[in-house]
């Protein structure tokens, strides 16, 4: 072994430190004639492609085994947003709230070979939010890749449900989902999957077997839920991502549809007073469901599933217990190209339980956005409308909304502000602080968020 090649060794160990993030040691004296071509090729042949440790704005911090069969990257998303709510009805008013949307640490990577990859994603501020951990575990997943078209997934996943969705909270086009999408998507959820992409992206699928109860909660009962995903893309992959902040150079455009099935136990419990006056309450089995909360299209009518106890004597209580079968569909559309995006969903969902008792609603919205100034400035608009239930009037809720976000950095770096215009007609005494309201109540949201992904 020559001088210089034992020079190089040397100054590797003393200056690694240095030259993490720049040109690697070996380059650098490569180009001061250090060491000379021969030498350099001859120390770099034994050394692996993939650098021990690497650093990716957005994909974090990268560490990858001598051998390359492990590798686990470390990154982080911060979301902070100040609210004002401007709110107009009785019983409620105005709140100016400051939050601490999403604080996540993201672990990816593979093992053992690169077909074996895994996730996890803590939420670290749905201890704020929520007031306690059991939401603060959500993607957490291992994939197998036997093929591109043919995956195996283990874990909690996003239930592949709606794009809207799917797009990583860190990918919005706006400050937070549409309202529609959050009262039907069922959130996240533990089971088996499998997954795949054929001819290049131009077709791609999910089929899913969950528990049925949603994040970080487990099924006591043999009912689960199971959902099937399939998207066509025939101008080209089209990433799960909202605004064309890369202005692509060629149209892209993606259509695709969902189907979710699931059953959940519902119990009425029916009391009476001395006087002979009846009161029922029906709840849904234990469940972090979004669409079976009190916000969701099924949990904001859980009255439509009771079930009426007969010859119940006074001052005395009965529960009755039945299955609530649940079936959406959804459809989506995607178009992006030279800093144009729109983005398209309907939704329809139907509960059925006791004696055919039936629940159906719908909804959808379109929003699209442009580039005024390339790659960072856009301009955002979408109208969101829905129906909580089609067979009771006064059950619609509308929004509009106009956006502007500044991308310094992409999706890395943002500030991202919208108004809100929301109409919301109530027929429903326990919304409005137990008012008996039949009328239109049109509230204003403004909202400023920053983000930054690490």
């Amino acid at each position: 072994m020559n001088k210089g090649i034992v020079l190089a060794g040397l100054l590797a160990v003393s200056l690694a430190a240095q030259s993490a993030w720049a040109k690697t040691l070996e380059e650098v004296l490569k180009e001061k004639g250090v060491i000379t071509e021969s030498d350099y090729n001859e120390i770099m042949k034994d050394k692996p492609k993939t650098p021990p440790v690497s650093y990716k704005l957005g994909q974090g911090m990268t560490f990858t085994s001598p051998d390359e069969k492990f590798q686990l990257a470390i990154s982080g998303q911060m979301q902070f947003r100040y609210s004002f709510f401007d709110n107009d009805g009785p019983g409620v008013g105005n709140k100016s709230e400051w939050r601490i949307r999403r604080l996540k640490t993201n672990f990816n990577g593979y093992a053992f070979t690169k077909d074996l990859t895994f996730k996890m994603n803590l939420n670290w501020a749905n201890l704020l939010n929520n007031g306690n951990g059991s939401t603060v575990i959500e993607e957490t997943f291992l994939n197998y890749r036997i093929i591109d078209e043919a995956q195996v997934r283990v874990g909690q996943d996003k239930v592949q449900y709606g794009r809207n969705w799917i797009v990583p909270s860190s990918q919005n086009e706006f400050v937070e989902t549409a309202f529609v999408t959050d009262a039907f998507k069922p959130g996240y959820d533990i089971g088996l999957g499998v997954n795949g992409s054929a001819m290049k992206g131009l077709l791609t699928y999910a089929a899913q077997w969950m528990g049925g109860r949603g994040q970080n909660t487990v099924s006591n009962t043999n009912n689960n839920s199971y959902t099937f995903r399939l998207a066509v893309n025939p101008l080209g992959d089209m990433k799960y991502t909202e605004a064309d902040i890369d202005m692509s150079p060629k149209p892209l455009f993606s259509v695709g549809g969902s189907y979710d099935h699931d059953t959940l136990k519902a119990t009425s419990v029916t009391t009476t007073s001395a006087a002979g006056a009846a009161t029922t309450l029906t709840t849904f089995e234990s469940n972090n469901l979004n669409y079976a909360q009190t916000s969701g299209w099924l949990g904001r009518n859980t009255k439509r599933f009771d079930v009426p106890v007969s010859g119940l004597a006074p001052s005395k209580t009965a529960s009755v217990s039945q299955n609530v079968n649940i079936n959406t569909f959804e459809t989506d559309m995607a178009f992006k190209w030279m800093g144009l995006f729109v983005q398209s969903e309907y939704f329809w969902g139907q509960g059925t339980g006791y004696n055919n008792s039936n629940l159906i609603s719908n909804g959808f919205y379109v929003q699209a956005g442009y580039m005024i100034l390339p790659k960072h400035l856009e301009l955002a608009v979408r109208y969101a409308w829905m129906d909580y239930n089609r067979a009771t009037p006064n059950n619609n809720q509308t929004e509009v909304q106009g956006a502007i976000s500044w991308y310094f950095e992409g999706h890395n770096l943002k500030i991202q502000t919208d108004i809100t215009k929301q109409n919301q007609q109530v027929n429903n005494t326990s919304l409005i602080k137990g008012q008996n309201i039949n009328v239109p109540l049109d509230n204003t949201i403004y909202r400023v968020q920053t983000q930054l992904l690490f």
